[in-house]
This record gives C-alpha cells, sequence and structure tokens, in this order.
C-alpha cells in the first residue's frame, strides 16, 4: 500500500456537521482526518453561525459558515462530507454535487431506495467522484477475514451465519435516538447496523442470489432513558434473512434490537477446510472491534488469528488504538485519499450504495414489511 507522497497537494476537506457538542464527526471523523496524512481539514458547517464559529474555534478549523451551501462553494474545499442525520443528506449531497465537489456520505446514503438512486444519478451525470461510509469494508479484521477466504483458509465455503444484537432498538432509547424509532426517518436496524454488516459479509463471500426474510416489531412501546416515557416504535426490531450466496454457499443472518445476555455478535464462516469465527460486542461491524479466530484442518481447535500489522501499516498514527470509532473511520479515509489522488476505486461509491439500498428494499419487500 502507498504512502502519501509529500510533495501532493493535501485535499481539503469541509465536514457539514461538526458540532462543538461532539457527536459522530468530531468522534470519528475528526480524528481519522488528523491521522491520515493527505488531508487538510479547511471549513465546516453548522446549523447557525454562531454553532459554527463556537466548532471552528474548539476544533482549530478556519472556515465555519453557518450553512453548507456556504461551504460546498467554497474553492478551498475538494472533499464535502456530509456526517448529519439521513433525512438531510438528500439536500446537502445535491447541493455538493451542484457545486462540482467530490462528497463522502455517511450510510445510509439516502432515506431509502428512490433518494438513493437520484443521488447516484446526479453524481454520474456531473462526473464527480462520490464516497459512502460502509466503513466495515474498510476494516482490518474485515479485510483480513475477506483475504484468509480468498487464499483458501476455509476452502470451499458451505455456510455463513450471523447473530447480532443492535445495541439501540430495545426496550429503552436515549433522548438522542428517538429519531431512530421511526421509519420515515430512514435510520433503523435494518439500514445501520444491518446493512454495515451485510455489505462487509457479501464483500468477503459474495452477494445474494436468492434469499428469504422476516422482519417484525417485537416492542412497539418503548421508554425513554431519562424520563421513562414510553415512545412508538415502528421500525423492525427483529430482521431474520437466509438464502444463497454466490458460489452456492448458504447465508442466515438474525438482527435483534437491544442487546443479550448471551451473544451481540457472532460471525461464522465454514468450508470445506477450516472455520473462521468473528466475534464482537455488538452488531456494529463498522466500528472493527472484533476479533477473529480461525481452525483448519483435522482435529484443529479455533485460536485468535491476530490481524497481520500490515493492514493498518499505511496509518501509523492509529496503530493498536482498534477500540477507538476513528479507527475504521480513518482506513475507509485511506482508501478514499488513494481513489481522489491515484484515480483508484477502493472505497465503496453512491453507485455501490445503491446496490446495497437495493438488498435492503429486497429485504423489505420479502418480508413483507
Amino acid at each position: 500500500m502507498p504512502a502519501h507522497s509529500p510533495s501532493a497537494a493535501p485535499v481539503g476537506v469541509g465536514i457539514i456537521g461538526l458540532s462543538a457538542s461532539g457527536g459522530w464527526a468530531a468522534r470519528a471523523h475528526l480524528p481519522a482526518l488528523a491521522a491520515v496524512p493527505g488531508f487538510e481539514l479547511r471549513a465546516l458547517s453548522a446549523t447557525t453561525p454562531e454553532s459554527a464559529r463556537a466548532a471552528g474555534e474548539k476544533y482549530g478549523v478556519p472556515l465555519a459558515f453557518g450553512s453548507a451551501r456556504e461551504l460546498v462553494r467554497r474553492d478551498e474545499v475538494d472533499l464535502v462530507v456530509v456526517a448529519v442525520k439521513v433525512p438531510h443528506h438528500r439536500e446537502l449531497v445535491l447541493a455538493a454535487l451542484e457545486a462540482g465537489k467530490a462528497v463522502l456520505s455517511e450510510w445510509p446514503l439516502g432515506n431509502g431506495l428512490a433518494e438513493t438512486e437520484e443521488l447516484a444519478a446526479v453524481a454520474e451525470a456531473r462526473g464527480v467522484r462520490t464516497f459512502v461510509g460502509l466503513q466495515a469494508r474498510s476494516a482490518p479484521p474485515v479485510r483480513y477475514v475477506r483475504d484468509l477466504v480468498a487464499d483458501g483458509y476455509v476452502g470451499e465455503v458451505l455456510s455463513t451465519s450471523v447473530i447480532a444484537s443492535g445495541r439501540r432498538w430495545g426496550a429503552r432509547f436515549e433522548p438522542a435516538g428517538a429519531y431512530l424509532l421511526d421509519r420515515a426517518n430512514g435510520g433503523s436496524l435494518l439500514t445501520i447496523p444491518f446493512g454495515h454488516t451485510v455489505d462487509a459479509v457479501t464483500m468477503a463471500l459474495g452477494e445474494f442470489t436468492g434469499l428469504g426474510a422476516a422482519m417484525a416489531t417485537r416492542r412497539p412501546k418503548v421508554h425513554n432513558d431519562v424520563t421513562g416515557e414510553p415512545a412508538r416504535m415502528d421500525v423492525p426490531d427483529q430482521i431474520a434473512v437466509s438464502g444463497v450466496l454466490e458460489g452456492g454457499a448458504v447465508a442466515s443472518l438474525h438482527f435483534r434490537g437491544g442487546l443479550s445476555r448471551a451473544t451481540n455478535f457472532h460471525w461464522e464462516i465454514n468450508g470445506t477446510a477450516g472455520d473462521l469465527l468473528v466475534t464482537g460486542d455488538s452488531g456494529h461491524l463498522q466500528f472493527g472491534q472484533v476479533t477473529v479466530f480461525g481452525a483448519r484442518g483435522a482435529g484443529a481447535e479455533l485460536a485468535e488469528l491476530p490481524v497481520p500489522g500490515s493492514y493498518d501499516a499505511a496509518i501509523p498514527a492509529l496503530a493498536g488504538r482498534t477500540t477507538e470509532v476513528a479507527y475504521t473511520v480513518a482506513h475507509a479515509y485511506e482508501q478514499i485519499r488513494r481513489d481522489l489522488t491515484d484515480g483508484t476505486h477502493h472505497a465503496p461509491d453512491f453507485a455501490h450504495a445503491v446496490r446495497r439500498h437495493r438488498l435492503l428494499d429486497r429485504i423489505e419487500r420479502v418480508a413483507g414489511f
């Protein structure tokens, strides 16, 4: 993996949604950008000029705007990062595309398939580079699993099984996550943890050629974690998908809301020559906080397979810091940097987001949800 050339001009980044009060952009994008050579955070926008100014002062960002449209028009910005809630993605991504800027949007790209297809079509028509935050596929453990499979560690893949918990969408919710209870907002157990994880599974093992699905909302009434007040939830908190992947392997994925007292992330890959197991503390594989185990050959028992250091050699600033949410995001940025500077296509783009949204839409239709 080539290192960034000191002579190459840095990619100027503008983040929409970087707040002085914290949030995902501050916890993940900010340290990730600082760790990856070749990027320079030059601008941010927030909901008001006052909040933008506060964020700019806190994080040392020179350009701070009270509107995204001001940000996307600046020549200093080469890459616009959209790090806000899903219902606002369409408007902000379109503004960046219309300004001719490369865009990285958080996942899900659109609020449903139709919005995603629209955004991908506009990007293609304007000929700009696009990226989507499906960073689970960039995580070193996931790439290692993909390579082990490709190199024949398990032989021919016979089946794969995932059982996972979504952490959210359980009996209680934190006030900041109230919008995730409403299907109309586009953020759900299906689109977020399931979407990230199924993207990684299919990267390693191939796409679904046929599937069956069942979904249900088993807890239609949940309670505010602070006030105890009840609220209605209409997103599914149980998702079961089974089918056949390219190559013939049988796949089964079960996601459930909340956390389990038993298993919260367990991904097996079973083959003719060996087995792989990936475990973690929740179904959010996009955080990359998992451990890989394997065994092959007669009588062999599962043992941990440490991820080789070569998988994070390009980002020495984050080596070993696997428990930080910025770790996997930084690896996604490293792929994006190479794509922008070398013209390659390592990171998932809007066209890929359409393929993934189509799978989620298919699951919903098959499940009758």
